[in-house]
């Protein structure tokens, strides 16, 4: 397993030597036909926990006992898994995947896994993926834990249209820092940060004291923005100041491409009285001097859910939409569980599908990270301090997507930027999304409109 992972590290490092990108540009008369995008953000599940009994897909049953027995940290496999601090759960589960259903139903919330930068990458242990129940706090051998594919409110979308099975999460750890990088495919940096919220490192690199912080400066677990809205109980000085990288909104905006990020529960935060489960640091926006408070563009580009959806239905969608659902319809464990959280995606789809600008969009439905729940998968290694990191999910769904079509092709996180920058000619961000896959096999170059008339387009 370890050759094999040193070999695509290697294969991974030439293909970052190009200085241009891997793959040959869409033909833009036919990618004109798409003419909306939708990109709906949920959150905290890897391939594996969700989809891996899907047919045709790269799942359990390509699980191996070398890929999936954990050991503890002298590197001996445990007997048993390390016990789930729930009664719901057996104390001596077998040290293998198991099914949370027969234990705590899809429509129950379960414990949160730990998902942070330093310990995913320990979880992951150099492609043996063998350490997510050892770095994963109180949750244990949940980690291990996966949902019965058959029972996914989203499954009969997946099965339509196109799921993609080597999908990845673009940055190492949780929410915080992947919503970074789905709009700007960078890191956001605090070189002032007080030494409080700094981690800290022995002189091989390895975790000694977690932070919020890397001790280069670099903001990689929670953090909230100087601007509103945060925790009113935030400290003033662990706030992050505001970033002048660019993001994929700046980019649309130089062109004149209307975009959007909608956010459940949005205008409460706004206005002092959030949603209890509102997660401030699930707005990536806002920790940018172009989006922060008075200034025109955060009133015009950040937006309310509510909006997204009557946008939809009234046919008047920008033409690149971020929707992030409010915590309780995210699937987030610990306060949202996976039927509430994919029932409320399903409604979002049928509202978009439903509406005007169905005919013309493309849906893109994935998960910012693994949550702390093991894959079996090694993730490529592209950029070692940055990730990507495990395998999540990701369903394309449009009248231009491959039907009933598993996806093997390589992407990540960025992959969606890559995407919408091919769509309308933008300049990339960053050598990641310039090098990342734009979902290139997904687009049927035959499509059926639904009402029997087979059309002809390239990507």
């Amino acid at each position: 397993m370890r050759n094999k992972y040193t070999a695509i590290a290697l294969l991974s490092t030439f293909a970052l030597g190009s200085s241009c990108r891997k793959f040959l540009p869409p033909s833009p008369p036919e990618i004109n036909k798409v003419k909306h995008v939708v990109v709906i953000y949920l959150e905290n599940h890897s391939f594996d926990n969700l989809f891996g009994e899907f047919p045709g897909a790269n799942g359990l049953s390509n699980a191996t006992a070398a890929n999936y027995t954990q050991v503890d940290a002298t590197g001996t496999p445990y007997g048993v898994l390390p016990a789930i601090p729930n009664p719901a759960f057996p104390t001596t589960l077998p040290n293998k995947p198991f099914n949370i259903d027969q234990y705590v139903p899809n429509d129950m919330n379960t414990p949160d896994v730990l998902h942070r930068y330093y310990q995913e990458q320990m979880q992951i242990d150099g492609g043996k993926m063998d350490k997510f129940a050892l770095y994963n706090g109180n949750s244990a051998g949940l980690s291990q834990g996966y949902y019965k594919t058959s029972m996914l409110p989203l499954l009969s979308l997946a099965q339509k249209y196109t799921l993609c099975d080597n999908f990845y999460h673009s940055a190492f750890g949780g929410s915080f820092l992947n919503h970074m990088w789905l709009i700007a495919a960078a890191s956001p940096v605090f070189p002032s940060a007080p030494s409080s919220i700094v981690a800290k490192l022995d002189s091989t690199g390895k975790l000694v004291t977690d932070g919020a912080v890397t001790p280069d400066g670099y903001v990689v677990n929670t953090s909230f923005s100087v601007n509103t809205p945060h925790p009113a109980s935030a400290n003033p000085a662990t706030l992050v100041p505001n970033q002048t990288f660019p993001t994929i909104g700046d980019r649309l905006s130089e062109k004149k491409i209307t975009w959007a990020w909608y956010a459940g529960g949005w205008d409460s935060a706004v206005a002092g009285h959030p949603n209890g489960t509102y997660q401030f640091h699930h707005q990536p926006f806002i920790y940018f001097a172009n989006y922060a408070d008075g200034k025109p563009a955060k009133a015009e580009h950040l937006k309310d859910e509510k909006d997204f959806i009557a946008a939809a239905k009234a046919g008047m969608l920008p033409s690149v939409s971020f929707v992030k659902p409010l915590g309780i319809n995210n699937e987030h464990p610990g306060y949202s569980n996976v039927a509430l959280g994919e029932n409320h995606t399903v409604e979002l789809v049928n509202d978009v599908l439903n509406g005007p600008n169905g005919k013309d969009v493309v849906i893109i439905i994935t998960y910012d990270e693994h949550g702390g729940f093991w894959d079996h998968v090694a993730p490529p290694v592209i950029d070692r301090k940055w990730g990507p990191g495990t395998r999540v999910p990701a369903i394309i769904i449009s009248p231009f997507a491959k039907r009933g079509y598993v996806d093997h092709t390589q992407y990540e996180t960025v992959s969606i930027l890559s995407f919408i920058e091919r769509k309308w000619d933008l300049k990339p961000l960053s050598s990641r999304d310039r090098d990342a896959n734009p979902l290139q096999n997904v687009f049927d170059p035959y499509y059926d409109d639904d009402n029997g008339h087979g059309h002809s387009h390239g990507y």
